[in-house]
């Protein structure tokens, strides 16, 4: 089950906006646990199943302790104090900010692998040029990037079963992965001058009005997704306000 199957790609990223940055406003545990929960139950919905999230979120699992620990060890001393040692103070404050800091950086990075997951690269730039308005040739000119990346991995594995069938055998890895690195460079740099050889000669270069092929549209659904994120955003900050956890950024 998909429910964000036709939902703009710029909703999305409104959508996002909405629901995580009110939560930078706090650092607190209870509203960013709040935005967490909210984010886990509903991921199912948008064809995220669990275990996918874990796997497509293994890197804010590890960033998130990271986090925590340094402010546990660093963070401003108050309250009592459990450990101290020249700069590191372990105290009551530095272990609340802690918590609330590495719950943060899930609530504010998990919503990212849900709601941008499976975004069309073509899609999201109809978007950005129809919906918003962005300059056409910046939009164009990106969506060709963002396709060549994934031709990476490609060029990689071809260039080493080139080498191999060659012969060429590099001695250590670090230099492997710097000789490997520059050809890549350069298979780049060529992909790239072809294809902006191509795109001028298809008329990409022009200042005349464009015409689209799709047409990128807002309807109920988008409007849905915006309204339900911003409610979980408000429904964080008001409990947290209400059970006296709200810690406004900076003090």
């Amino acid at each position: 089950m998909n429910l964000l199957t036709n939902i703009n790609p710029v909703t999305r990223i409104i959508a996002l906006m909405v629901l995580t940055t009110p939560l930078l406003l706090s650092i607190d545990v209870v509203s960013a646990a709040i935005a967490l929960a909210a984010t886990i139950l509903l991921a199912p919905l948008a064809g995220v199943s669990w275990p996918m999230l874990i796997k497509r979120g293994w890197p804010l699992l590890i960033m998130a302790p990271v986090a925590a620990i340094s402010m546990a060890l660093y963070g401003r001393p108050e309250g009592t104090e459990y450990f101290s040692f020249l700069l590191i103070h372990i105290t009551d404050n530095s272990l609340e900010l802690a918590l609330a800091i590495g719950v943060r950086v899930l609530a504010v990075g998990m919503p990212v692998v849900v709601l941008i997951a499976r975004i069309d690269p073509t899609d999201l730039g109809d978007g950005l040029a129809q919906i918003l308005k962005l300059p056409e040739r910046f939009v164009i000119g990106a969506v060709a990037g963002s396709r060549l990346m994934t031709l990476f991995r490609d060029d990689w594995a071809s260039m080493s079963r080139a080498r191999r069938a060659r012969g060429i055998a590099d001695q250590g890895r670090i230099r492997h992965f710097l000789t490997m690195t520059f050809g890549l460079l350069v298979l780049s740099i060529r992909r790239g001058s072809k294809l902006s050889t191509a795109m001028e000669a298809r008329g990409f270069g022009r200042e005349t009005k464009r015409t689209w092929a799709r047409e990128s549209t807002i309807g109920v659904h988008d409007i849905a997704l915006v309204v339900v994120c911003a409610a979980i955003s408000a429904v964080a900050i008001f409990v947290a306000i209400q059970t006296g956890y709200f810690r406004f950024l900076g003090t």
